[in-house]
């Protein structure tokens, strides 16, 4: 978009507004919601697209052109057009209906308006409806401290949150601040009082709504990203006070994020850091979407849960061990690798063993337990038969 374009595109006269734009973008979404897609992909001079089961795929020949794109964005900033265009790109939410949300980023590129649309179910999805760890049931029960859950972008962090800020929601009387940039799931007031904030509509940022709520009596906060040092800072502290903070971390597995979160800090602050966080943190929930036999995904999922063993080892900047010490942990403290779960995901008949490797922290490591057990499986399998014939021999044994 040229400038000539974005200085005639900020006159918005509302009234003009025909909104058939939207009418489209709707057709778009529940086009996206009857194939089970995650996310629509709108691109000014191509067609539109979604992801499904993971997969970018065409789901309307239309063709979006740069006009559209432009008509688009006015029908749905309405006032607030003159933001994207000074910004170059928006976080927003948009309403479908009563059970569809959409977290929206809206954003300039070459050819126009480009936009991405995520679906956000209206009802927001329990610990087991999700097949996560029992385990993360204990999370809820905290008191204080800091639990974090990475991944990638689109491993269903979000929706892991989501699942556990509600568990608390519904079994307990607490006073709940959520921070998030845009406000996804929506929660309503049950045991809990839940208070949502976004950044940019309600709250200046992160770091800012996060000093403020620590004067907002909370028990629980919920920060939607630790994005910085300062957020990540006010984040510990918060939890040194009395509080049980949930946050993300575009990490991939528990080693990595402690690693982050030291890394942040100038190397005389390391040790300081070292201390808080092995004090305060409480767990770590990292997870990878794999691919199901039926072509669905389900997450993989590595726990990580306070011990004196992971303890020691974030004190003494030894995370590259972390790993060990969850596989270690698994029958105590119910700790898991993303190995281990791939492994379960396996051997339950959910993935196929190409999509475990895929995944795999350690190829190697996982191919030698996926031999293991296969090999328990034909000893198994020998002794039954063996058994059979036997039994049977007897049988023979006794009518003759």
């Amino acid at each position: 978009m040229n400038s000539k374009d974005s200085n005639a595109s900020t006159n918005i006269d509302v009234k003009s507004l025909t909104f058939e734009m939207i009418k489209r973008l709707k057709l778009y979404l529940n086009k996206l919601i009857s194939l089970s897609g995650s996310d629509l992909h709108i691109k000014s001079g191509t067609c539109i697209k979604g992801r499904i089961n993971g997969e970018i795929v065409s789901i309307s020949k239309d063709i979006f052109t740069h006009e559209d794109g432009i008509t688009l964005a006015k029908e749905l900033l309405k006032g607030r057009f003159i933001e994207l265009v000074e910004k170059k790109n928006l976080d927003f939410t948009f309403k479908l209906n009563d059970e569809y949300r959409f977290r929206v980023n809206l954003f300039f590129q070459i050819d126009g308006v480009s936009g991405v649309f995520r679906t956000i179910p209206a009802t927001i999805p329990s610990i087991e409806s999700l097949e996560l760890p029992k385990i993360l049931n204990n999370f809820c029960k905290i008191t204080r401290g800091l639990i974090l859950v990475t991944g990638p972008t689109g491993s269903g962090k979000t929706t892991t949150l989501a699942s556990l800020i509600n568990k608390i929601n519904l079994t307990q009387k607490k006073h709940i601040i959520t921070i998030e940039d845009p406000v996804e799931f929506v929660y309503k007031d049950a045991l809990s009082i839940v208070n949502q904030r976004a950044i940019g509509q309600d709250a200046i940022s992160f770091s800012d709504s996060l000093r403020a709520a620590l004067r907002e009596d909370p028990d629980v906060i919920l920060v939607g990203e630790m994005r910085d040092l300062e957020t990540v800072e006010t984040a510990i502290h918060a939890a040194e006070t009395g509080h049980l903070v949930f946050s993300t971390l575009h990490t991939i597995d528990a080693k990595e994020t402690i690693g982050r979160i030291v890394g942040m800090f100038p190397g005389d602050e390391q040790n300081r850091i070292k201390m808080s966080l092995s004090s305060v943190l409480q767990g770590v929930i990292s997870q990878r979407l794999a691919k199901t036999v039926d072509g669905g995904r389900v997450a993989a999922v590595e726990v990580l849960i306070k011990n004196s063993r992971v303890e020691n080892l974030i004190l003494e900047g030894r995370e590259t061990e972390i790993t060990d010490a969850l596989k270690d942990g698994r029958d105590i403290y119910k700790s898991q690798t993303f190995d281990q779960s791939l492994l379960d995901l396996y051997l339950s008949e959910k993935i196929l063993q190409e999509e475990a490797l895929r995944l795999a922290t350690s190829r190697n490591d996982l191919l030698i337990a996926l031999d293991f057990h296969k090999a328990q499986k034909a000893v198994s399998q020998k002794v039954k038969v063996d058994s059979c014939a036997k039994k049977d021999k007897d049988i023979i044994g006794l009518k003759q």
